[in-house]
């Protein structure tokens, strides 16, 4: 194991890392340390191509490993794995032994910038592609409203999934300054939660777009069944083919699947739907620091031609459109936190999800979330909530109009809470 000796020796520092190669032959990395961000994980590698394999490209081969059964974990969990080797390599730490060769980084680099050319005859295969699994699998670990964004936590030692994501909804929603009788366009809807919240809270009417065929026929279900199918409707749309004009917009986790070359598009057609005095709100998450690529891992098996931007790439999309940026939030933990939710309620659920598909995909899921968790604990990964109007004179000059709406939609919750509890 002489090379991965030299790999591990300059990675790991605190916290320990047992390896078991092919022969059976281990060796530890790193010293135990007591603190939760290093724990102490053994790994077994099954085959000896595996090593030089992991080596060339760590994210991407070692994600493929553990997938595989090539790689298996015998002390602690994959969380534990990467919650180690990520917080021996955080965000602004000057460590980069997860990046993988110069050669492998150069290759990666380009494809992505390629992929990310995201044009619409593509854009809805690459939705499909994660977007339109089993309506069972997303039961499985979202929360009942199926909210599959970073949720706003105010306790997250205490607080519930559920709740945290109702949080979510009502801090972007205050922020929105909505008034009875406006038309709002909700870009990328998901499974219609947002839409059906807005309209519930402010009487808003809503389209929801999205090129998500399985959501779309729970979207149109839940508005039925909520009686308000006329005033909350949803269509299966590119959102460059939407028509009309509307006095809000909100995206909520759609931005990261726009691409970059694809911004100022993005941004041309929202100030061209927005009224005079519209007002629009993107959830996104994005990356502190420069413009960088998706990891080839998420990139192959999890959202194909999907990017994370940086601020300055977001800005160079909107600049010299007449679209004014008129807030910005970054919300640093709060995915985290929302993701560790996520797996572990991946893990409660892993005999329901290999009944669903197989061991793979449930090695590929956990995989895929404990690798999102530990980019925004330790990572670069960030969410910015970003308000844009078209008019300055539209919004209220401080912030205090934010906070008053958000306390009046919480309110009816902390309530509901309160007669629960006597």
């Amino acid at each position: 194991m002489a090379l991965i000796d030299i790999f591990l020796t300059r990675g790991i520092k605190r916290g320990q890392m047992t390896v078991i190669d092919h022969k059976g032959q281990a060796k530890a990395y790193g010293s135990p340390d007591p603190s939760p961000d290093f724990p102490s994980v053994t790994i077994r590698i099954h085959d000896n191509r595996m090593l030089g394999e992991i080596m060339r490209n760590p994210a991407l081969k070692f994600g493929e490993g553990y997938m595989d059964g090539r790689v298996t974990v015998e002390e602690g969990d994959i969380y534990d794995v990467i919650r180690l080797a990520k917080a021996n390599s955080p965000y602004g730490g000057g460590s980069d032994f997860l990046d993988g060769s110069a050669i492998a980084r150069g290759v990666g680099a380009i494809k992505h910038r390629i992929d990310r050319v995201n044009m619409a005859r593509r854009s809805k295969r690459n939705v499909a592609h994660h977007y339109d699994l089993s309506d069972r699998l997303y039961d499985l670990f979202l929360d009942r409203d199926r909210q599959y964004s970073c949720a706003y936590w105010t306790d997250p030692e205490h607080e519930t999934l559920d709740q945290a994501q109702l949080d979510k909804k009502a801090h972007i929603v205050a922020k929105m300054a909505l008034e009875p009788g406006m038309r709002v366009l909700d870009i990328g809807c998901g499974w219609g939660g947002m839409a059906l919240y807005i309209h519930e809270k402010t009487g808003a009417e809503v389209l929801g777009v999205t090129l998500s065929e399985e959501q779309i026929k729970v979207c149109r279900r839940r508005a039925e069944e909520a009686g308000v199918a006329d005033k909350v409707k949803f269509e299966l749309i590119d959102y460059r083919s939407v028509t009309g004009t509307f006095d809000r917009i909100v995206s909520v986790g759609m931005f990261e699947h726009v691409g970059p070359p694809q911004y100022r598009t993005f941004f041309r057609k929202c100030r061209d739907l927005l009224a005079p005095n519209g007002v629009m709100l993107i959830h996104t998450i994005g990356r502190q620091g420069k413009p960088s690529v998706t990891d080839d891992w998420t990139t192959k098996y999890i959202f194909p031609g999907g990017y994370n931007p940086a601020l300055s790439e977001i800005a160079r999309g909107y600049e010299g459109l007449g679209m004014l940026m008129t807030d910005v939030e970054v919300l640093r933990l709060h995915y985290a936190h929302t993701l560790k939710k996520w797996y572990e309620r991946t893990v409660a659920a892993k005999e329901a999800i290999v009944a669903l598909y197989d061991e793979r995909f449930y090695r590929m899921w956990q995989f895929y979330l404990a690798g999102a968790d530990a980019a925004f604990r330790y990572g670069g990964l960030v969410n910015y909530q970003l308000q844009f109007a078209r008019d300055r004179h539209t919004l209220p000059i401080t912030r205090d109009y934010m906070i008053a709406a958000e306390r009046a939609l919480a309110a009816p919750a902390a309530e509901t809470r309160e007669h629960a509890d006597a």
